[in-house]
């Protein structure tokens, strides 16, 4: 207001008024979120194998409304190894991994990799939008490895894990966001 008077901007565009929108036009996708489910993992674990495992406690399942729905997969790990470890993603109990790299020779596509460090552990995060075409439930389950023996990869703490103000602990976490079609 100036002085109790109203003052309205009008907004002028190529010298043509426009006025409110208050709707998209038809035919233009709002993607629209049907569902949020959130797992979250505090407890520390740790593998030594080098065959691909679930990760206890990892996994998180969504029921999509309709067949069309996608599900927006958000992942954060803090992750370490005392050499190198992997961890994939599988939404079928492991016989195949989603929005995973691409393998190249000895070279495995994965979510996420670590490279040893007594004192580190990396906060990583990744998502990426997969179609699962059912209106089933869907669960999404961590898988991880170890690279070579004897080495061990751990989540959400360092390898040395010591009582001291750099071993630190962290929190891991998937996030599935159905997005509607």
């Amino acid at each position: 207001t100036n002085g109790g008077t109203s003052i309205m901007a009008l907004i002028k565009l190529n010298n043509q008024s426009i006025s409110a929108v208050s709707a998209l036009p038809s035919g233009i996708d709002t993607g629209k979120i049907g569902q949020v489910v959130e797992t979250r993992l505090t407890a520390t674990r740790s593998t030594s194998s080098t065959s691909y495992g679930a990760i206890s406690g990892f996994e998180a399942s969504i029921t999509p409304s309709a067949t069309s729905s996608k599900i927006l997969v958000c992942v954060h790990v803090v992750f370490s190894s005392s050499n190198h470890a992997h961890i994939k993603f599988s939404r079928d109990n492991g016989s195949s991994f989603v929005g995973n790299g691409v393998a190249s020779g000895n070279r495995d596509g994965v979510n996420f990799y670590a490279y040893g460090a007594v004192n580190t552990a990396r906060s990583d995060s990744m998502m990426f939008l997969d179609t699962t075409n059912t209106a089933s439930e869907v669960t999404y389950k961590g898988y991880w490895k170890a690279n070579s023996g004897p080495q061990t990869a751990y989540l959400n703490r360092t390898p040395n894990d010591e009582n001291q103000m750099y071993g630190a602990r962290g929190v891991s976490s998937i996030t599935l966001i159905e997005v509607l079609a």
